[in-house]
């Protein structure tokens, strides 16, 4: 089975990284470039067919270590 996990910045934390990538951007002349969030994006494979079980294992690994749940959320997809 196919996990994929995105974890993003939440709402209300300022991103740091997404300002200097808009700056950068609008320096470019992308100028209708409005607010720019950083994220991350990772693909995961297991080895299990069972859904709910997968479910809570990439639930677990989300909150132990692929995402820091004080400043960042995270959403997951399963394939397969």
């Amino acid at each position: 089975m196919k996990a994929t996990v995105y974890v993003t910045i939440k709402e209300n934390v300022l991103d740091p990284q997404g300002a200097a990538v808009q700056g950068a951007l609008h320096s470019l002349g992308f100028k209708e470039v409005g607010k720019v969030r950083i994220g991350k994006y990772m693909e995961l494979t297991l080895d299990t067919n069972d859904r709910s079980e997968a479910e809570a294992r990439v639930k677990a690994m989300c909150e132990k270590l692929l995402a820091n749940t004080v400043v960042e959320d995270y959403r997951f997809e399963l394939e397969g």
